[in-house]
């Protein structure tokens, strides 16, 4: 199966996607719900809990794990790659949703090689946005691959820390949610001069929950880029350039769901968000 992986229940906004575009695969969807959200912890926290989930999707059999978690992704992604799987698992994959969405935002088409551009762009053109979650906007893990693909262009970088504990309880529209969006968006727009950005990042799986609002609090011109549509598209130009991983992958249609905390709740909300009802397991993944 190809394991998702998520601090709650947002990254099934991604597992969406991927089954629109991919639904021919089996997929096991873990949700570290008890732990939830990953962006007010410390790196070594995300680095524990979501090596901890990468393992147990190992142990059920995933051959590949996309770390849906945009906090995950940011602090622990990189240590797993270059550290954790050389070591404990040479044969396993572990993708993030960082560089792809990037790619996104630099308006890299999906399949190009990637060349850093350095011509000048217009002002509306040049300006782009990443919205996160605090500990997503302290690693500057956007900022630090946008100057390598595409450093003419200006980011701007909000950190957005109520937006998740407002999805995670269901709060999605109503005067009190546009206030703090609107609050976090002002910022964005304070720090880039009062230019609304060409193109922003939802650099969260919580945060496409809140696009019909943040649409409209916004000139429509501004293009909204939330990630399960770019993860799935990318991942599927993956799975073209790599064959020998696609052919471990079963093709049975096989979905199932676990989470670290109450499975009714989850299966609730997921339901919600897939647009069909789910079972939802229960499961211990801390050592």
């Amino acid at each position: 199966m190809i394991g998702v992986f998520d601090s709650g229940f947002g990254g099934l906004t991604v597992l969406s996607a991927l089954l629109r575009a991919l639904p021919g695969y089996d997929y096991l969807y873990l949700a570290d719900s008890a732990r939830a959200p990953y962006g007010a912890r410390s790196a070594e926290a995300v680095n524990e809990f979501t090596r901890e989930g990468v393992e147990w999707l190992f142990e059920q059999g995933c051959p590949l794990v996309v770390l849906a978690c945009n906090t995950a992704s940011a602090r622990a992604l990189r240590n797993l790659q270059q550290l954790h799987l050389p070591a404990r698992r040479p044969d396993r994959r572990i993708l993030g949703v960082v560089r792809p969405s990037v790619e996104a935002l630099a308006g890299i088409p999906v399949g190009q090689v990637a060349i850093p551009d350095h011509t000048p762009p217009s002002t509306a053109e040049g300006l782009v946005a990443v919205l996160g979650t605090p500990a997503t906007i302290a690693s500057d893990s956007y900022g630090i691959e946008l100057r390598k693909l595409a450093p003419r262009l200006r980011l701007v970088q909000q950190a957005c820390p109520l937006w998740v504990p407002l999805v995670e309880a269901g709060e999605l529209d109503g005067a009190g949610v546009e206030f703090f969006l609107r609050k976090d968006l002002g910022a964005v727009l304070d720090a880039a001069g009062g230019h609304w950005p060409s193109r922003i990042l939802l650099g969260c799986t919580h945060y496409p929950l809140l696009l019909p609002t943040l649409t409209r609090l916004a000139p429509p011109e501004t293009e909204w880029l939330p990630q399960g549509g770019i993860v799935a598209e990318r991942l599927a130009d993956w799975l073209k350039r790599h064959p020998e991983e696609e052919t471990r992958l079963g093709r049975g249609g096989r979905r199932r769901f676990a989470t670290t905390d109450d499975p009714g709740w989850f299966a609730e909300r997921g339901s919600r968000i897939l647009d069909h009802s789910l079972n939802a397991e229960r499961v211990r993944i801390s050592r």
